[in-house]
């Protein structure tokens, strides 16, 4: 099959032929329709994220289930899937305790002395985060896929893997934000705009999108922002507090991973305010926050996959998307074929559009 192969960090991805195993007892190998590029990704191809090399990227795919293994009870060929990165075991106290997107378990990977799900010439390729969906096959541990209906798109189904999800969840599931309530966005990617598309769905009243591209502010106000604060001029708090009288917002959550970011959402909040970070910082980043704060009971919290259901909340996402309530037609900025998959990149660098989503048949 052919596949998006990271070499060496910094470099471009070389498309090249990869060899993909057979389904194991619990996997399911998938043939990828369409997969967005996720900043996640970026970090690594950046260095930010240490991951083995050469490697196989991409976590955020849709596409037809074309065999299972012998022990897969959830899904079968010809199925319909969104490839999702929230694995789980469903036995340990996470699972049982409602959260199977904090699990991720040994079994999602191979086990050392099984071979390799991805090789060339009998080298054997890391694939990234279990999943290595920049390619035309992918094949993962049944608990990373779900079902969905046959009428859904797939290049606007990818981005529910992951970016939708995210932030998405991070309003919905996460924060809990309730109608009339007001929330500030900072990042208007795939994953801010997702979330102000959350905020917007759940009645908040007032939706202040907060980036320094221009483009994405304009692009917010279409995902239900009521209020732009470009972040290019002046001091992001200060602004916040004069659009609020002074108050500051119910909700802040940051979608960048940046310390000075992660602080202002923070200090933005009103009392008793709630901020989620759902950015992915590096991992050395320190954050600092005014201790006295805490006594006013403003709250900082992290979100992991927008605290995702699986099986309840993506086929939910997938109803709203075809009722007209999520917007992804908007959210996709681009298509592009594999063989582009670096100057897609490029384009997110640039930070001027929302999501990119290879088509694997272009």
């Amino acid at each position: 099959m052919r596949a998006a192969v990271l070499r060496d960090t910094g470099a471009p991805m070389t498309i090249e032929d990869v060899a993909i195993a057979r389904p194991g007892a619990r996997e399911v190998l998938v043939r990828v329709a369409a997969v967005g590029l996720c900043h996640s990704d970026l970090h690594v191809l950046t260095g930010d994220i240490p991951f083995p090399r050469p490697a196989v990227l991409g976590h955020e795919a849709a596409g037809i289930v074309e065999a299972v293994g012998s022990a897969v009870q959830t899904v079968k060929p010809g199925d319909h899937v969104i490839g999702l990165l929230a694995f789980n075991c469903g036995h340990c106290e996470q699972c049982h305790g409602g959260h199977t997107h904090r699990c991720y378990p040994a079994e999602a990977a191979r086990t050392p002395g099984e071979p390799a799900r991805l090789s060339i010439g009998g080298e054997a390729i890391a694939q990234g985060w279990n999943m290595g969906a920049f390619a035309e096959l992918m094949l993962l541990h049944e608990s990373g896929v779900v079902p969905i209906r046959r009428d859904m798109p797939f290049d606007r189904a990818c981005v529910i893997g992951c970016g939708v999800t995210t932030g998405l969840g991070a309003v919905i599931n996460a924060a809990k934000v309730r109608p009339g309530e007001s929330i500030a966005v900072i990042g208007c990617g795939g994953v801010g705009l997702s979330a102000i598309n959350g905020a917007a769905i759940s009645g908040a009243g007032r939706i202040i999108a907060i980036d320094r591209v221009s483009a994405k502010l304009a692009l917010a106000r279409s995902f239900g922002a009521t209020d732009t604060i470009d972040a290019s001029h002046g001091d992001l708090v200060a602004q916040v507090m004069a659009l609020t009288n002074g108050r500051g917002v119910d909700h802040a959550i940051e979608a960048i991973g940046l310390k000075t970011t992660i602080e202002a959402a923070f200090d933005m909040l009103a009392k008793g305010g709630l901020a989620t970070v759902v950015g992915a910082p590096r991992a050395d980043v320190r954050i600092e926050l005014p201790a006295a704060q805490l006594l006013r009971e403003k709250r900082l919290q992290g979100s992991m996959m927008g605290g995702v259901r699986k099986v309840i909340d993506v086929p939910r996402y997938v109803d709203w998307y075809l009722d007209g309530r999520l917007k992804l037609d908007d959210l996709v900025a681009e298509r592009i074929a594999l063989s582009d998959i670096n100057r897609g990149f490029d384009h997110m660098r640039g930070g001027g559009i929302a999501r990119s989503v290879i088509i694997m048949d272009s």
